[in-house]
């Protein structure tokens, strides 16, 4: 067995997600696979899983070779709480049960989240067991004027913004996270590849 080069996808689908902000995370998905799979020797060695939370946490996408991805269509509920916290843990549980210490390259994590968690006492309790797994890197993005990026800088000193929430900024965003996962593919642990101008890095 190669190794694996592991991306996990932490998404907000709270009830203020839904409409274009949705439909353009949805889009710029898109962008971020095709970016991918233009890389035709990563094609068997990155995996990418995704997994949403609003008031339930949901894998919508198992760790799945790029060659072999269906993406699914996210959807948000009318409402909905942001349940980051309890979606945190559910990607420790992944980690755990999916990573082959051994032998799999250290793993990526991208948390985007719009608003700010509603589950305080269990982000706060997770955020150490999230840093006793082994990833190379955590990227956080506080999509929109709303999201917090003050909690998020509590799980990770590596925090983007995005001023919109339009199609082409999502496909911006993603296209940047495609860069980021091929960079870091080639050269685990490399530096980040400077970001385009609608993503503003949170100091």
């Amino acid at each position: 067995m190669s190794q694996r080069f592991c991306v996990y996808l932490l998404l907000d689908t709270s009830g203020s997600m839904r409409g274009e902000p949705i439909t353009s995370v949805n889009i710029g998905l898109k962008a971020m696979m095709a970016s991918l799979r233009q890389q035709h020797h990563a094609l068997d060695s990155i995996y990418i899983s995704i997994v949403t939370f609003d008031s339930l946490i949901k894998e919508v996408l198992p760790l799945t070779a790029i060659r072999n991805i269906v993406l699914p269509e996210i959807v948000c509920p009318e409402s909905g709480a942001t349940f980051l916290g309890e979606g945190l843990a559910k990607i420790c549980q992944k980690v755990d049960n999916e990573l082959n210490r051994g032998l799999d390259a250290q793993p990526l994590l991208f948390v985007m989240t719009d608003g700010k968690p509603s589950d305080t006492l269990a982000y706060s309790e997770v955020l150490d067991e999230v840093k006793r797994r082994p990833f190379a890197k955590i990227i956080a993005c506080a999509a929109g004027h709303k999201a917090d990026a003050t909690a998020l800088k509590r799980l990770t000193d590596t925090v983007v913004s995005l001023d919109t929430m339009d199609s082409s900024t999502f496909s911006q965003f993603f296209q940047w996270v495609s860069a980021t996962v091929s960079a870091n593919q080639q050269n685990n642990n490399s530096a980040l590849p400077p970001p385009p101008a609608e993503i503003n890095i949170v100091i």
